[in-house]
């Protein structure tokens, strides 16, 4: 096929099929590496080349054998990008490209992307305002952040995804505890203070280090909160060119050009602190948000982020120009909960809004969409209350003792 390149996509876990069929349907030759226990997935298959399969999953992955079959296969194959289509896989790529010389993400920034403490540590060196924090290197740089930064505060894993193992610390004692626990891993995290407040993400689209689109959301039940006591995952996107939206999408703007980030897809979350007012960064990624936030943002702005951090992957190869699609301004929120059931029936929620369901297993989950904002809002409280009455089950929070 005239104009034809060669992508490779690494993924760990079950996601990203939009981004394969529309690298696929743009004329590409798309190789698929993922973990052994995912072929029984429904993958895009007719989309896809050839998959490669990894044993174990994620941590489990041996980079140089990864390495060496990469490299077998560029032997006679021209690979022209790799890309990470899960926040695990950030590392994999970044570690390939470094080896391979292929144009892309490096290590370096790679981190910034991943590492929760080179997060913080950027983010401070571009004036961008943080939480309080301290790395577990130095025993007297601990003490000292004890004693001077006011609890509670939060023990991070520096490369896990979202809230996983996150620990909530509200005294000293109990800080050096839980950190002499971690043994030799304790380098692994990081410290920083607890800073009560609504917390919000912002999901872009780059392209040559500019952002093409970006739409703000809010938690109305954080991640952290779900992973610390259970409970129903809530999102909705808030109302366009208010003040939250504008201070919001200006750090943003920071964050993505302070951290380095030159094309594709970034999922990042602020956090509105309540004792101030102001707009903190918490945490980035390059990649699309999860729990189903790109079908919500869909439906709020006719923005398929899978689809169109495609198109622009398909354009850096093909040195082509890219147009985003026209985007429109409604508004879209998510209600998500572990269910009981394996198949949960939701028959009975059945307002004009609701617009898509959660396929998956033991999960109970809608998104609805209205040009109301108040009305999604509105929704989301009614369905939150009918899920836990009749759906939502709580499952003790796997600890994290395989760290990235």
């Amino acid at each position: 096929m005239e104009n034809s390149k060669t992508l490779i996509c690494i993924s760990n876990y079950f996601k990203g099929a939009d981004f394969l069929i529309n690298l696929k349907n743009l004329g590409n030759k798309v190789y698929l590496i993922t973990s052994e226990k995912l072929r029984d997935k429904p993958w895009p298959f007719d989309h896809i080349d050839e998959v490669f399969y990894m044993a174990g999953q994620d941590t489990d992955w041996n980079l140089e054998h990864l390495l060496l079959g990469v490299g077998n296969l560029m032997k006679s194959n021209k690979i022209d990008a790799i890309v990470a289509l899960d926040d695990y896989d950030v590392e994999k790529a970044t570690y390939l490209r470094e080896n391979l010389r292929i144009d892309g993400m490096g290590q370096t920034t790679g981190r910034y992307f991943r590492d929760k403490l080179a997060m913080r540590m950027r983010a401070k060196s571009c004036g961008i305002s943080n939480p309080n924090f301290c790395s577990l290197f130095n025993d007297h740089d601990i003490n000292t952040f004890a004693d001077t930064i006011s609890a509670p505060w939060v023990l991070k894993p520096r490369s896990e995804a979202s809230a996983s193992g996150i620990i909530k610390v509200y005294d000293k004692e109990t800080l050096w505890i839980h950190i002499n626990e971690m043994g030799n891993n304790r380098f692994k995290y990081l410290l920083e203070q607890f800073r009560p407040g609504d917390v919000y993400h912002c999901d872009s689209l780059v392209l040559n280090g500019k952002i093409l689109f970006s739409i703000t959301s809010k938690y109305l039940t954080t991640p952290m909160e779900i992973s610390q006591g259970g409970g129903i995952f809530r999102s909705a996107n808030i109302e366009y060119d208010s003040d939250d939206d504008k201070a919001i999408k200006a750090v943003n703007e920071q964050v993505i050009k302070g951290f380095g980030l030159k094309h594709g897809a970034a999922h990042s979350e602020y956090i509105k602190c309540k004792d101030d007012g102001k707009i903190y960064f918490l945490e980035t990624s390059s990649r699309v948000g999860g729990a189903h936030l790109a079908e919500m943002v869909s439906e709020a702005s006719n923005i398929n982020l899978w689809a169109a951090w495609a198109a622009i992957e398909n354009s850096l190869v093909k040195g082509t120009k890219y147009t985003l699609p026209k985007v429109k301004k409604e508004y879209a929120g998510i209600v998500l909960t572990l269910s009981k059931f394996q198949h949960p029936d939701l028959s009975s929620f059945s307002d004009p809004e609701v617009c898509f369901r959660v396929p998956l297993e033991y999960h109970a989950g809608l998104i609805v969409k209205s040009d109301s904002s108040k009305r999604i809002l509105e929704l989301l409280d009614d369905y939150a209350n009918r899920l836990t009455a009749d759906f939502a089950t709580v499952v003790e929070q796997k600890k994290v003792d395989k760290l990235h």
